[in-house]
């Protein structure tokens, strides 16, 4: 076996695991090994990204399939360090912790803006009224697009050697960041991104996912059908978990408690009255 090989083989190892069946047909490239290659990272060194790494993930984002070529998107990048601690003081609030270290961390933070505001204004430039906006599917495009921009972004910036970690935890306090960056109507935070260069002494391991038969189904949902792989998926979890330090705990059993917890949440449930007050009226 070639050293390519081994690489893509040890590739295929931490993202399924030992127990699990994996694919065995991959189409190797240097773009499926960055994307493969991905983990979240939650540790990071003081150094800013290399001058022109924002710009590459900008040019990444802008280049990902959006609905309509409409650009129903915007990124907000934070790097003011005064600003960025005042965001995961007031995240911070939501959870469980007194910080979130990784926010602190990292030298940039990203906050993708379901954005029809752009929309809206040249409608009524045109002197008409953005009556559309007003339905659920405007507001999932948007959320959608801004999501595919994104993880044009990570795997971008994964490729130049940044790391990235996703923060779902921003939509917990999304009123609050609508007022602090002063939003326009018909936009709000969906997610953030911390990014910079990962602290290789602290950085996590790659989180094994299920075996592909868990997600891939041919031709028609086969209802159940994951149930015959979730063993094998919580040896691979228990073992992700104890080299991790992380405490024991199945995968079956955080999904019951993502499903049940409202301390999960953490904020929004309030969600749907927090977009709508800005103006998605989700029709």
């Amino acid at each position: 076996m070639t050293t390519s090989e081994n690489k893509d083989a040890g590739l295929l190892e931490q993202r399924y695991g030992s127990a699990q069946q994996k694919p065995k047909n991959i189409i190797w490239t240097p773009a499926v090994e960055t994307i493969l290659a991905h983990k979240s990272v939650r540790t990071f060194l003081p150094d800013n990204l290399p001058e022109g790494a924002l710009e590459t993930m900008v040019a990444a984002a802008q280049s990902a399939s959006n609905s309509s070529a409409l650009n129903q998107w915007s990124v907000v990048a934070v790097s003011d360090p005064s600003l960025k601690q005042h965001i995961a003081d007031t995240v911070a609030r939501t959870v469980p912790t007194d910080r979130i270290s990784w926010i602190e961390e990292a030298p940039i933070l990203l906050l993708w803006v379901a954005d029809l505001s752009r929309g809206a204004e040249i409608t009524r430039g045109k002197g008409g009224e953005p009556v559309v906006l007003d339905y659920l599917d405007s507001f999932l495009m948007a959320s959608i697009d801004a999501t595919l921009a994104a993880q044009n972004a990570a795997i971008a910036a994964e490729s130049i050697g940044l790391g990235i970690v996703y923060l779902g935890v921003m939509r917990n306090a999304a009123k609050e960041l609508a007022e602090i960056f002063n939003l326009p109507a018909h936009s709000f935070v969906t997610f953030g991104m911390a990014v910079g260069c990962p602290d290789a002494s602290r950085t996590s391991a790659i989180r094994p996912r299920p075996a592909q038969p868990v997600v891939l189904h041919h031709n028609k949902y086969q209802q159940g059908r994951y149930k015959q792989f979730l063993q094998n998926y919580e040896v691979v979890c228990e073992t992700f978990r104890s080299q991790q330090n992380m405490r024991p705990k199945t995968w079956q059993d955080a999904v019951y408690e993502s499903a049940t917890s409202m301390d999960y949440m953490g904020g929004r449930e309030e969600l749907r009255e927090t977009v709508q007050m800005r103006g998605f009226k989700l029709k």
